[in-house]
């Protein structure tokens, strides 16, 4: 039976918003759990939108958290296709879209993150698409497939992990594609130049067309549809349907208004939580893809963007809520496939962070793990086609030992006796 004197909410309908309702009811707490989220669907996992829902290899039900009673077993208040429009910290209670007021305890912002949007001519065009929510995957699924029977071209705006996994799954039906980058390689600010040619290899020898160093300018069209897009270098380039896959932006419209401690958007913006995932309000709390968390380990602000940081933000966000000790430093870790390539990454080197890039196995074949050094020290590592090494990755980067680069390359040195 709920205890209705505690009232804890969450604001979010997403992986982060679901498993922190979960581990609610896991750890044992009986007040009301409210869960607001804007979009009609129940929660889901977003991996899937960009991957095998989106390839056609798995159904839409494979996508959700949980099984649709669920929610009602387990006494989650859902509010779903509503809008918290504020918040009101002294009073300690949010305001829903349609004016009804809702009383908290302790409130909990995994608001996630939205796409961010092609600044150009012509984005009011029907041809002219994000990748974000399952509607947008929905719709997106039916459009690479048209494109495949009619011979159509996808521009994609972008060659991050969501442009990628896109351009895959569309050269699978069929759909010609072109990517337009402003850098030299794909994935720059992830990985770097030395591994970002491995995935623009991959690409182009299934078909896919790169246009690096420019940026769109704008979309052309007729009758509403998409004819073309021109580049600022000049160019112009068919297209049907045009993607916008240039990164998303945290939504801290609501913590904003609150008050509430924002990071330096010049680093990833998102909330500001401190290790424990709480806010600058100590009722309030942060996880997922808003969260900028405080993280021990690698001793910077980190805003992380990937399912894993979800799946687990979620649950350490609602342990502390429940007055646990709590200190979140997961090594973060994300994963991709496109084509025939599985990789995970787990860590943090952007560029500049490192010095060296140290390679083992054969890249030419994808089969390879590639870790990123700064004074001999390991800060992340992806492994390509190879498996069951994230655990030892891992604790290369948490033991913070210098590794010999010489032995770390070497395929027939086991990862467990580099760690220190």
């Amino acid at each position: 039976m709920v205890d209705a004197h505690r009232t804890f909410v969450i604001v979010g309908g997403g992986l982060a918003g679901a498993k922190a309702a979960e581990t609610l009811r896991a750890e044992g707490f009986t007040g009301r759990v409210i869960l607001v989220g804007d979009e009609r669907d129940h929660p889901y996992e977003r991996p899937p939108l960009s991957k095998g829902f989106l390839t056609g290899k798995e159904e839409r039900d494979s996508v959700f958290v949980h099984e649709t009673g669920w929610y009602a077993q387990a006494d989650i208040e859902l509010h779903l296709g509503q809008t918290v429009v504020s918040i009101d910290r002294a009073a300690k209670s949010v305001r829903l879209g349609e004016g009804t007021e809702v009383h908290y305890d302790k409130l909990l912002l995994a608001t996630g993150a939205e796409p961010r949007r092609l600044d150009i001519p012509g984005t009011g065009l029907a041809g002219v698409h994000h990748l974000r929510r399952l509607a947008h995957a929905d719709r997106l699924r039916g459009v690479l497939a048209a494109l495949g029977r009619d011979n159509g071209h996808l521009v994609i705006a972008g060659a991050g992990w969501i442009g990628l996994e896109v351009a895959a799954a569309a050269r699978g039906y069929g759909a010609e594609v072109t990517i337009v980058e402003p850098e030299a390689t794909p994935l720059h600010q992830v990985i770097g130049p030395e591994l970002g040619q491995v995935f623009a290899e991959l690409h182009r020898e299934r078909g896919v067309r790169f246009h690096f160093g420019a940026r769109l300018t704008e979309i052309t069209g007729q009758d509403g549809m998409v004819l073309a897009v021109r580049t600022d270098d000049g160019e112009e380039q068919p297209a049907h349907e045009v993607l916008a896959a240039i990164g998303a932006a945290p939504r801290t419209g609501l913590a904003e208004a609150a008050g509430l401690a924002l990071a330096d958007r010049a680093h990833g913006g998102g909330i500001a939580v401190d290790a424990s995932l709480r806010t600058s309000d100590p009722d309030i709390y942060a996880a997922g893809d808003v969260a900028a968390a405080q993280h021990p380990l690698i001793g910077a602000r980190l805003r992380v963007e990937h399912w894993a940081n979800a799946l687990n933000g979620g649950p350490a966000a609602a342990r502390a809520m429940l007055g646990q000790a709590v200190t979140y430093d997961r090594v973060p870790y994300f994963f991709s496939d496109q084509y025939d390539l599985g990789m995970e990454y787990s860590g943090w080197a952007p560029p500049g962070s490192y010095d060296q890039v140290v390679l083992r196995g054969d890249a030419g074949k994808r089969e390879f793990i590639a870790f990123w050094l700064s004074g001999g020290r390991v800060l992340a590592g992806m492994n390509v086609n190879v498996w069951d090494v994230t655990e030892a990755v891992q604790q290369l980067i948490r033991s913070r030992a210098q590794v010999d680069a010489q032995a770390l390359g070497d395929p027939s040195v086991p990862l467990a006796e580099l760690h220190g």
